[in-house]
Order: C-alpha cells, then structure tokens, then sequence
C-alpha cells in the first residue's frame, strides 16, 4: 500500500517521448488534500468592510489618519452576520477550503484574544468573537479551514512601525521592544492553534523583517507540535509549504510544486461601496481553468460589508461558478496539472492515472480544436457533464515516422457550455507526449 501510494504521488515531468510520472516528495501526504482542492475562498472582513476605505494600507500610505481609521470600529456591528449561510455560499461555489482574516495589519482580531482588547468584542458593536461560528460553520459543510494572519500589527505600540509613523523604533536599538511584540505575535498564533486547528495558515506582513527577526521557524515549530499537518503558505520567509502569487496571473507554468492564485473578484481586497469593476464569471472561470492547468489553485476574495452581508454581486457569480464547476468536476478536483505550451492551445488537465486528458475549451468555438504531439491511441472522446461523443481526425501521421499526427476534434455547438466545454480523452495507455522538432527524429 505504501510503495502504491508514492507511486501515485509523483510530479508530473515532461521528456522527450516520456509518459507523464508523479515525483512528490515524502512531505507532500499532508499536501494531498490542497493539491485536489483547487478551489478557495478568501474572505476579508473587518472595520475597513464600512466600504469607504481600504483595509490598514489606508493609513499606512496617508490616505487617511490611524485614528480615523480605527474610529470605523464604533460602526462595525456585524448584525446580519450569518456564518452558516456563508459556509454554503461557499460550498455552492464548488470551493473545498476557505480563508478568513482573523486578523489584519490594523491589529483588530476577529476572535476573543487574551493577549490585548483590540478585538471585535471589545471595540466595536458586534460585541463578540466572530471567528468561532464562521471555523465551526465550515467544518460541519466539510470544507477545509484556513486563517489569515498578519505578522505586522501597524497598531500595537511595541511594534517599530513602517511608513506611517518614523518616529518609532528601530528593532536592532530596542530589542527589548521587540521581543515584546514578538511574545505578543507568537501568543496570538498559539491562540489561533489551539482554539481552531485551523488546516491552513495563511500568513502576511512577513517583508518588513527577517525570518530571524519574526522568529518564523519558532512559528512553524509550534503550529506543526499542535497539528503536524496543518499546511503553512509562503508568506513566513521561507518556512511554508507553498507559494500565493496576489493577483498578477503567471504566464508559464510556476517551477513549483504547489501553488496558489490569490486574486480578488473586483480591484478591491475589502469591501468599498465605490467599487463596481467586477471580473465576469466567464473571466475568472478562465483565470481557474489556466491556473489549475498550471498546477496550481485560486484563492478567490469575498468581501462581505460591515453588517456581514454578502454583495449580491458576489453571490451571483459564486453560484455561476458552482454550476461550473459541479458539471465539470472529473476534470477539476483531484486532477494533476495538464500539459506544456504548444500541445494544446488552451488549458488542460490529467487524471491521476494519466489515462485521462481534459481539455478546456471557451465558449462559442467555431471549428475544429488541434492536439500536438499525443502519442497515444484515443479510446473515446466525449464531453464532460454531457452525453456527446465527440469523433476526432488524425492528419500528418507518416508511417514512417515516430512523430505522432495532429488530432483535430470537432465540437458541436449544441455541446457547448455557455463558459468553458470541456472534453475528455480517454487514452490507451498513460499519456505520452513527443517533444522533438519533427523532421527525422
């Protein structure tokens, strides 16, 4: 069973005239589970959810004072706040985890900290620790449980500051003061383990000081006592499991073997009342489709108000996504990145097995779709979440040659979905692709 399970877990590598492996390393078991998620949902939410300000950066770049900032608290009453009902928005949306911020860089915590008072129970009119309902709501839908937390906390006196305010320290003058916030930060994390478990954390903040300074392999250290398998991202200088590229899209293939797309429905990471320039559902479930094609997963924001209500707008375009990705789910979860540039124009997908290719078609295509280099004999060909059965063409093959022909696939308009089709291949053997010049190879 062992040597089986290995056997499954394998990077895929790419050679000339090889078939498609797996080459995880023996610390991917607890990556298992995030690498077949795919899908997440990150949720931002505090004082700054007033919508007339962005969250902590407001002050931070001057955009408006700490103090009026902070005065958005006597407004935050959280009275339509409704955890269960967002556990199956979520849910519907197709998502297997969920990211909140239990706390940003403004220091207000979501949860009933005992390490200072600036939390939502006592600072604002919610009078309660929200953070509890919204961890229990998710486990009991059975979707995976992650936590922001920012390192930084721009609020808390012993912290040394960044731009907004230069008259405070500098760690190497006072490290006394230091070491007090780090007690404080590292506290605070303790707290965060042991009242939720949380599957994930997600870390940021951590670019303002050294790994040595935040003390990050202590961090680590003490998460992985509580929960050896609770994943970390790459946000804690150099300690975590995987990387979370924010909203700039990769345009080859990350040399990684996990990663994450964190990128926001609108331009906003809270919400704002002002801010209506939404991605349409065809446009993210294409930013899905490359990301997943690449290896890796999203992280899409929600950003509820200060009330707790979602926008509508948000909610719509979960569910858009949550028909998708239910009638496509064969070639989403628990699938391995697809194949290089230049087979298929388009993203794509494999089966852990690698005897199934998923290809990713948008809307409204006219003419044939054209595969390069599949060295495989084509058992069926047909669409996902339809009955169709699909026939293919296989043009330029020589006899002579080892140099497979071009597949050209035809799909009818009556199969097309109204976002993305996608089409299944079910192959002879492992999958194998050609990666030579042509010619006489």
């Amino acid at each position: 069973m062992v040597k089986s399970c290995i056997l499954k877990k394998l990077l895929l590598f790419f050679v000339l005239g090889s078939t498609f492996t797996n080459i995880y390393g023996q610390e991917a078991n607890k990556m298992d589970w995030f690498s077949d998620a795919k899908l997440g949902i990150f949720i931002h939410w505090g004082i700054y959810s007033l919508g007339n300000t962005s969250e902590s950066w407001a002050f931070h770049n001057k955009r408006i004072s700490h103090s009026d900032y902070m005065a958005q608290a006597d407004s935050f009453s959280a009275a339509n706040y409704n955890p269960g009902q967002w556990a199956k928005i979520i849910k519907s949306s197709g998502a297997r985890y969920s990211v909140i911020t239990s706390k940003h860089h403004d220091g207000i915590a979501l949860w009933n900290t005992k390490q200072n008072k600036l939390s939502t129970i006592h600072k604002t009119p919610a009078k309660r620790d929200l953070l509890t309902p919204f961890v229990e709501a998710l486990k009991s839908n059975n979707i995976k449980v992650g936590i922001y937390y920012s390192l930084i906390d721009w609020t808390h006196p012993d912290y040394p500051g960044f731009l907004r305010d230069s008259s405070r320290y500098k760690v190497q003058e006072h490290p006394e003061l230091w070491q007090r916030f780090i007690k404080f930060c590292h506290d605070q994390i303790n707290e965060l383990s042991a009242q939720f478990n949380p599957d994930l954390f997600w870390f940021d903040g951590d670019w303002e000081h050294s790994a040595e300074e935040w003390q990050a392999s202590t961090i680590k250290e003490n998460i992985l006592k509580h929960n050896p398998n609770a994943i970390i991202n790459g946000r804690l200088q150099g300690f975590g499991d995987y990387d979370t590229p924010e909203q700039n899209f990769p345009v080859t293939r990350p040399n990684l073997k996990y990663w994450e797309l964190c990128m926001t429905m609108n331009d906003s990471w809270g919400y704002q009342k002002k801010d209506n320039n939404y991605k349409s559902p065809y446009e993210i479930i294409t930013i899905f489709a490359d990301a997943i094609s690449m290896g890796g997963n999203l992280l899409l924001d929600i950003t509820p108000n200060q009330n707790g209500t979602i926008p509508d707008e948000q909610i719509k375009t979960l569910e858009e996504i949550g028909q998708w990705t239910n009638k496509h789910q064969e070639a989403i979860f628990g699938t391995l990145g697809g194949m290089p540039q230049g087979h298929f124009y388009g993203p794509s997908t494999i089966s852990k097995d690698s005897c199934k290719l998923f290809l990713f078609v948008p809307a409204k295509i006219s003419g044939d779709i054209v595969i390069k280099g599949l060295d495989n004999g084509i058992k069926s060909i047909g669409v996902v979440g339809n009955n169709a059965v699909l026939k293919h063409r296989v043009v330029g093959k020589i006899s002579w040659s080892q140099v497979p022909g071009l597949i050209y696939i035809s799909i009818p308009e009556s199969c097309q979905d109204k976002y993305m089709t996608v089409i299944k291949l079910e192959l002879d053997k492992p999958i194998k692709l050609y990666r030579g010049k042509g010619g006489f190879n």
